[in-house]
């Protein structure tokens, strides 16, 4: 058995205001286990993208997450809980003026391949990505793989 408070597990930069990557602090190597604050414009992920061989599950637990999938935006309020197969794109953005509190679930713990899309303006449209630390290691940022512009900063 393993218990760990919320507090004793620090944030990691990215695309939300607060990622606490649980599973380790846990001892849990079967499920991806992450905690998320997001304010308002935040993300869950850094684009829209899939994981090949990870579901995944996010349950809100206060304000409305809304996901973008590959049949639409789909609402997810206080309670709720939506789920994607492996393979299944997504992004989850807080889009209102609430701070939004989730819980995200992966199994199995590694997501395999996973495939990013987001806007890069050199290139006209959506184009896949990859993440990279700053060398001053202050930041994450995506980078465009067709011309290699930046596309995003996180901090």
């Amino acid at each position: 058995m393993e218990k760990v408070t919320l507090d004793a597990v620090d944030s990691r930069m990215g695309p939300a205001a607060v990622k606490r990557p649980l599973s380790d602090a846990l001892d849990a190597d079967g499920v991806a286990l992450n905690y998320y604050e997001l304010a308002p414009g935040d993300s869950f992920g850094f684009g829209y993208h899939r994981h090949a061989d990870q579901e995944e599950v996010f349950h809100v637990q206060r304000g409305t997450v809304t996901f973008e999938t590959e049949d639409g935006d789909v609402d997810v309020g206080a309670g709720e809980l939506i789920r994607f197969a492996p393979g299944e794109w997504q992004l989850g953005t807080n889009r209102g003026d609430e701070r939004v509190v989730a819980l995200a679930m992966g199994a199995p713990a590694d997501a395999g391949a996973t495939e990013m899309l987001r806007e890069c303006a050199d290139c006209g449209g959506r184009t896949e990505n990859r993440i990279e630390m700053t060398d001053d290691r202050d930041a994450l940022v995506t980078v465009c793989e067709q011309c290699d512009a930046e596309t995003g900063r996180f901090t």
